[in-house]
Protein backbone atom coordinates (compact mmCIF):
# COMPACT_ATOMS: atom_id res chain seq x y z
CA UNK A 1 0.00 0.00 0.00
CA UNK A 2 1.43 3.38 -0.99
CA UNK A 3 2.15 5.75 1.94
CA UNK A 4 -0.16 8.72 2.23
CA UNK A 5 1.32 11.78 0.53
CA UNK A 6 -1.65 14.12 0.95
CA UNK A 7 -2.44 15.83 4.28
CA UNK A 8 -4.63 13.63 6.50
CA UNK A 9 -8.29 14.40 6.68
CA UNK A 10 -9.69 16.36 9.66
CA UNK A 11 -11.20 13.13 10.94
CA UNK A 12 -7.84 11.38 10.68
CA UNK A 13 -6.10 14.18 12.57
CA UNK A 14 -8.58 14.00 15.43
CA UNK A 15 -8.32 10.20 15.44
CA UNK A 16 -4.52 10.20 15.89
CA UNK A 17 -4.82 11.17 19.54
CA UNK A 18 -7.29 8.36 20.20
CA UNK A 19 -5.01 5.87 18.47
CA UNK A 20 -2.15 7.01 20.68
CA UNK A 21 -4.04 6.13 23.82
CA UNK A 22 -4.02 2.48 22.75
CA UNK A 23 -0.36 2.49 21.73
CA UNK A 24 1.31 3.93 24.81
CA UNK A 25 2.62 7.49 24.95
CA UNK A 26 5.11 8.94 27.37
CA UNK A 27 2.94 11.61 28.91
CA UNK A 28 0.70 12.19 31.92
CA UNK A 29 -2.46 12.38 29.83
CA UNK A 30 -5.65 12.81 31.89
CA UNK A 31 -6.91 9.63 33.46
CA UNK A 32 -3.71 7.61 32.99
CA UNK A 33 -0.89 6.70 35.36
CA UNK A 34 2.69 5.86 34.37
CA UNK A 35 4.99 4.12 36.81
CA UNK A 36 8.13 1.99 36.57
CA UNK A 37 7.48 -1.65 35.70
CA UNK A 38 7.79 -3.27 39.13
CA UNK A 39 9.32 -6.71 39.01
CA UNK A 40 10.58 -6.19 35.47
CA UNK A 41 13.42 -8.60 34.79
CA UNK A 42 16.21 -7.03 32.76
CA UNK A 43 16.73 -8.96 29.51
CA UNK A 44 19.94 -10.84 28.86
CA UNK A 45 22.53 -8.59 27.19
CA UNK A 46 25.74 -10.58 27.53
CA UNK A 47 28.60 -10.14 29.96
CA UNK A 48 28.81 -6.81 31.81
CA UNK A 49 31.15 -4.29 30.23
CA UNK A 50 32.78 -3.37 33.56
CA UNK A 51 33.33 -4.92 36.93
CA UNK A 52 30.54 -3.87 39.32
CA UNK A 53 30.72 -0.18 40.21
CA UNK A 54 33.96 0.36 38.28
CA UNK A 55 32.62 1.83 35.05
CA UNK A 56 32.20 5.47 33.99
CA UNK A 57 30.18 7.80 36.23
CA UNK A 58 26.67 8.45 34.92
CA UNK A 59 24.68 11.34 36.39
CA UNK A 60 20.93 11.56 35.71
CA UNK A 61 19.51 15.07 35.89
CA UNK A 62 16.91 15.68 38.60
CA UNK A 63 17.44 19.43 38.98
CA UNK A 64 14.96 20.58 36.33
CA UNK A 65 11.55 19.22 37.35
CA UNK A 66 12.28 16.15 35.22
CA UNK A 67 9.37 13.88 34.38
CA UNK A 68 11.84 10.97 34.34
CA UNK A 69 14.17 10.51 37.31
CA UNK A 70 16.50 7.72 38.32
CA UNK A 71 14.47 7.06 41.45
CA UNK A 72 11.17 6.62 39.64
CA UNK A 73 10.30 6.18 35.94
CA UNK A 74 13.96 5.86 34.91
CA UNK A 75 14.84 3.38 37.64
CA UNK A 76 14.99 0.47 35.14
CA UNK A 77 17.36 2.55 32.99
CA UNK A 78 19.62 2.96 36.02
CA UNK A 79 19.35 -0.73 36.89
CA UNK A 80 20.36 -1.68 33.36
CA UNK A 81 23.44 0.54 33.44
CA UNK A 82 24.45 -0.56 36.94
CA UNK A 83 24.29 -4.18 35.85
CA UNK A 84 26.79 -3.25 33.13
CA UNK A 85 29.14 -1.82 35.77
CA UNK A 86 28.38 1.90 35.40
CA UNK A 87 28.24 4.09 38.48
CA UNK A 88 24.82 5.78 38.33
CA UNK A 89 23.59 8.58 40.57
CA UNK A 90 21.11 11.48 40.48
CA UNK A 91 22.34 14.97 39.61
CA UNK A 92 20.58 17.72 41.57
CA UNK A 93 22.60 20.86 40.88
CA UNK A 94 22.46 23.62 38.32
CA UNK A 95 24.81 22.86 35.44
CA UNK A 96 28.27 24.38 35.78
CA UNK A 97 31.75 23.21 34.92
CA UNK A 98 32.51 22.78 38.59
CA UNK A 99 29.36 20.78 39.31
CA UNK A 100 30.02 18.48 36.33
CA UNK A 101 33.68 17.92 37.18
CA UNK A 102 33.16 14.38 38.51
CA UNK A 103 30.68 13.29 35.83
CA UNK A 104 31.59 11.22 32.76
CA UNK A 105 28.11 11.08 31.20
CA UNK A 106 25.19 13.41 31.95
CA UNK A 107 21.70 12.12 31.14
CA UNK A 108 18.81 14.59 30.81
CA UNK A 109 15.36 13.13 30.24
CA UNK A 110 12.21 15.23 29.91
CA UNK A 111 13.25 18.36 31.76
CA UNK A 112 10.59 20.99 32.50
CA UNK A 113 10.61 24.62 33.52
CA UNK A 114 9.10 25.49 36.88
CA UNK A 115 5.96 26.80 35.17
CA UNK A 116 5.91 23.90 32.73
CA UNK A 117 5.57 21.29 35.43
CA UNK A 118 2.17 22.75 36.30
CA UNK A 119 0.68 23.47 32.87
CA UNK A 120 1.48 21.59 29.68
CA UNK A 121 0.72 24.29 27.13
CA UNK A 122 2.35 27.00 25.03
CA UNK A 123 4.41 29.01 25.54
CA UNK A 124 6.93 26.63 27.06
CA UNK A 125 9.96 28.33 28.58
CA UNK A 126 13.43 26.80 28.66
CA UNK A 127 14.10 24.45 31.55
CA UNK A 128 17.72 25.66 31.53
CA UNK A 129 19.24 29.07 32.03
CA UNK A 130 21.48 30.60 29.40
CA UNK A 131 24.42 30.18 31.78
CA UNK A 132 23.67 26.47 32.24
CA UNK A 133 23.48 25.89 28.49
CA UNK A 134 26.80 27.68 27.91
CA UNK A 135 28.47 25.76 30.73
CA UNK A 136 27.15 22.42 29.48
CA UNK A 137 28.19 23.08 25.88
CA UNK A 138 31.68 24.05 27.06
CA UNK A 139 31.90 20.96 29.28
CA UNK A 140 31.00 18.70 26.35
CA UNK A 141 33.44 20.50 24.07
CA UNK A 142 36.20 19.74 26.55
CA UNK A 143 35.39 16.02 26.61
CA UNK A 144 32.09 15.62 28.45
CA UNK A 145 29.38 13.24 27.25
CA UNK A 146 25.66 14.08 27.05
CA UNK A 147 22.53 12.01 26.49
CA UNK A 148 19.61 14.41 25.92
CA UNK A 149 16.05 13.09 25.65
CA UNK A 150 12.94 15.21 25.11
CA UNK A 151 9.59 13.57 24.46
CA UNK A 152 6.47 15.00 22.82
CA UNK A 153 5.00 18.46 23.37
CA UNK A 154 5.60 20.43 25.56
CA UNK A 155 8.88 18.73 26.48
CA UNK A 156 10.75 19.67 23.28
CA UNK A 157 9.98 23.31 23.95
CA UNK A 158 11.54 23.17 27.39
CA UNK A 159 14.76 21.62 26.00
CA UNK A 160 14.88 23.36 22.60
CA UNK A 161 17.49 25.97 23.54
CA UNK A 162 19.82 23.31 24.91
CA UNK A 163 19.40 21.06 21.85
CA UNK A 164 20.03 23.99 19.51
CA UNK A 165 23.40 24.59 21.19
CA UNK A 166 24.43 21.28 19.56
CA UNK A 167 22.75 21.92 16.21
CA UNK A 168 19.57 19.91 16.87
CA UNK A 169 16.25 21.66 16.14
CA UNK A 170 13.26 20.24 18.00
CA UNK A 171 9.67 20.27 16.74
CA UNK A 172 7.32 20.84 19.67
CA UNK A 173 4.67 18.29 18.78
CA UNK A 174 3.53 14.66 18.62
CA UNK A 175 5.00 12.25 16.05
CA UNK A 176 2.91 9.57 14.33
CA UNK A 177 3.80 6.94 11.75
CA UNK A 178 1.91 6.68 8.42
CA UNK A 179 -0.80 4.56 10.06
CA UNK A 180 -1.38 7.15 12.76
CA UNK A 181 0.34 5.06 15.43
CA UNK A 182 2.37 6.50 18.27
CA UNK A 183 4.32 3.28 18.73
CA UNK A 184 6.91 3.33 15.95
CA UNK A 185 9.34 0.64 14.80
CA UNK A 186 12.73 1.56 13.34
CA UNK A 187 14.30 -1.36 11.49
CA UNK A 188 17.78 -2.13 10.12
CA UNK A 189 16.42 -4.90 7.91
CA UNK A 190 15.39 -4.40 4.28
CA UNK A 191 12.99 -1.66 5.25
CA UNK A 192 9.40 -2.45 4.36
CA UNK A 193 6.79 0.11 3.48
CA UNK A 194 5.81 2.45 6.31
CA UNK A 195 8.52 1.36 8.78
CA UNK A 196 11.13 3.76 10.13
CA UNK A 197 14.80 3.35 9.31
CA UNK A 198 17.37 2.38 11.93
CA UNK A 199 20.53 3.60 10.21
CA UNK A 200 23.78 1.67 9.92
CA UNK A 201 26.17 2.86 12.63
CA UNK A 202 28.55 1.20 15.12
CA UNK A 203 25.74 1.57 17.69
CA UNK A 204 23.38 -0.56 15.62
CA UNK A 205 25.69 -2.90 13.75
CA UNK A 206 28.81 -3.65 15.81
CA UNK A 207 29.62 -7.39 15.59
CA UNK A 208 28.09 -9.30 18.46
CA UNK A 209 25.79 -6.48 19.58
CA UNK A 210 23.73 -5.84 16.43
CA UNK A 211 20.31 -4.23 16.78
CA UNK A 212 17.75 -5.41 14.18
CA UNK A 213 15.07 -2.94 15.28
CA UNK A 214 14.08 -0.50 18.02
CA UNK A 215 10.59 0.51 19.15
CA UNK A 216 9.62 3.95 20.40
CA UNK A 217 6.41 5.10 22.03
CA UNK A 218 5.45 8.30 20.22
CA UNK A 219 7.55 11.30 21.23
CA UNK A 220 8.56 14.09 18.88
CA UNK A 221 10.73 14.34 15.78
CA UNK A 222 13.48 16.83 14.99
CA UNK A 223 15.92 17.98 12.32
CA UNK A 224 19.53 19.13 12.19
CA UNK A 225 20.75 22.64 11.58
CA UNK A 226 22.34 23.01 8.15
CA UNK A 227 26.01 22.08 8.18
CA UNK A 228 25.93 20.07 11.41
CA UNK A 229 28.11 16.96 11.19
CA UNK A 230 26.01 14.26 12.82
CA UNK A 231 24.95 10.64 12.32
CA UNK A 232 21.16 10.15 12.18
CA UNK A 233 20.10 6.88 13.82
CA UNK A 234 16.29 6.81 13.69
CA UNK A 235 14.54 8.26 10.64
CA UNK A 236 10.78 8.55 10.23
CA UNK A 237 9.28 7.03 7.06
CA UNK A 238 7.30 8.57 4.24
CA UNK A 239 3.76 9.41 5.30
CA UNK A 240 4.66 10.23 8.93
CA UNK A 241 3.05 13.29 10.51
CA UNK A 242 3.56 15.60 13.45
CA UNK A 243 0.66 17.28 15.21
CA UNK A 244 1.46 20.64 16.83
CA UNK A 245 -1.20 21.44 19.44
CA UNK A 246 -0.95 24.48 21.69
CA UNK A 247 -2.16 22.45 24.69
CA UNK A 248 -0.86 18.94 25.29
CA UNK A 249 -3.46 16.28 24.45
CA UNK A 250 -5.95 18.75 23.00
CA UNK A 251 -6.49 17.85 19.34
CA UNK A 252 -9.09 18.92 16.81
CA UNK A 253 -9.48 19.18 13.05
CA UNK A 254 -7.82 22.59 13.30
CA UNK A 255 -4.68 21.31 15.04
CA UNK A 256 -1.66 22.33 12.94
CA UNK A 257 0.30 19.47 11.41
CA UNK A 258 3.42 19.02 9.28
CA UNK A 259 4.90 16.15 7.25
CA UNK A 260 7.50 14.24 9.29
CA UNK A 261 9.08 12.13 6.56
CA UNK A 262 12.84 12.19 7.06
CA UNK A 263 12.67 13.81 10.48
CA UNK A 264 14.65 12.13 13.25
CA UNK A 265 13.97 10.51 16.60
CA UNK A 266 17.62 9.71 17.27
CA UNK A 267 21.00 11.20 16.35
CA UNK A 268 24.58 11.11 17.63
CA UNK A 269 27.33 13.63 17.06
CA UNK A 270 30.73 14.79 18.24
CA UNK A 271 31.05 18.25 19.77
CA UNK A 272 34.64 19.33 20.20
CA UNK A 273 36.31 16.62 22.26
CA UNK A 274 32.99 15.31 23.58
CA UNK A 275 30.04 13.29 22.34
CA UNK A 276 26.28 13.88 22.31
CA UNK A 277 23.26 11.65 21.67
CA UNK A 278 19.81 13.18 21.27
CA UNK A 279 16.51 11.29 21.21
CA UNK A 280 12.91 12.39 20.79
CA UNK A 281 11.26 9.69 22.90
CA UNK A 282 11.92 8.70 26.51
CA UNK A 283 9.96 5.53 27.32
CA UNK A 284 12.12 3.45 24.96
CA UNK A 285 15.03 3.86 27.40
CA UNK A 286 13.27 2.45 30.45
CA UNK A 287 10.52 0.00 31.44
CA UNK A 288 7.15 1.35 32.52
CA UNK A 289 3.52 0.37 32.75
CA UNK A 290 0.61 2.63 31.94
CA UNK A 291 -2.74 2.22 33.66
CA UNK A 292 -5.71 3.98 32.08
CA UNK A 293 -8.85 5.21 33.82
CA UNK A 294 -10.52 1.84 33.18
CA UNK A 295 -7.74 -0.03 34.97
CA UNK A 296 -6.22 -1.47 31.79
CA UNK A 297 -2.47 -1.95 32.23
CA UNK A 298 -0.11 -1.75 29.27
CA UNK A 299 3.67 -2.12 29.30
CA UNK A 300 5.86 0.56 27.71
CA UNK A 301 9.50 0.70 26.71
CA UNK A 302 11.79 -2.23 27.44
CA UNK A 303 8.90 -4.10 29.07
CA UNK A 304 6.77 -4.02 25.89
CA UNK A 305 6.77 -7.22 23.75
CA UNK A 306 7.53 -5.18 20.59
CA UNK A 307 10.77 -3.83 22.12
CA UNK A 308 12.99 -6.89 22.76
CA UNK A 309 16.13 -5.11 21.53
CA UNK A 310 15.68 -1.76 23.27
CA UNK A 311 17.83 -2.71 26.28
CA UNK A 312 20.75 -3.71 24.06
CA UNK A 313 20.27 -0.48 22.08
CA UNK A 314 20.42 1.61 25.27
CA UNK A 315 23.67 -0.05 26.31
CA UNK A 316 25.16 0.44 22.84
CA UNK A 317 24.27 4.13 22.87
CA UNK A 318 25.87 4.61 26.29
CA UNK A 319 28.95 2.62 25.28
CA UNK A 320 29.43 4.82 22.20
CA UNK A 321 29.02 7.96 24.29
CA UNK A 322 31.64 6.98 26.88
CA UNK A 323 34.12 5.47 24.43
CA UNK A 324 37.55 6.77 25.37
CA UNK A 325 36.56 7.79 28.90
CA UNK A 326 39.41 6.91 31.23
CA UNK A 327 38.79 3.87 33.42
CA UNK A 328 40.96 1.23 35.04
CA UNK A 329 41.87 -1.17 32.20
CA UNK A 330 41.71 -4.25 34.42
CA UNK A 331 38.02 -3.66 35.10
CA UNK A 332 36.93 -3.87 31.45
CA UNK A 333 35.42 -7.09 30.24
CA UNK A 334 32.48 -8.42 28.27
CA UNK A 335 31.02 -7.34 24.94
CA UNK A 336 32.87 -5.07 22.50
CA UNK A 337 32.52 -1.31 22.39
CA UNK A 338 30.27 -0.31 19.45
Amino acid sequence: MKPRTQPPSPRAIATLALVCLTNGCASPEPGALQVPAEGFKLPATGLPRYEPDHGPRVAVDEAHFNYHTIGHRYRPFGDLLRRDGYRVAPFREAFSRGALENTDLLVISNALSEEGQLEWSLPDDSAFTKEEIEALAEWVSEGGRLLLIADHMPLPGHAADLAEAFGVLFHDGFAFDPEGRGRITFSRADVVDRVGLLAEHPITSAPGVEIPFVTTFMGQAFRLRAGVDAAPLMILPEGSRMLLPSVSWEFSERTPHIPAEGLLQGVVLKHGQGRVAVFGEAAAFTAQVRTDEDGVIEPMGMSHPTAPHNARFVLNVVAWLVEGVASRPETKRGHPVP
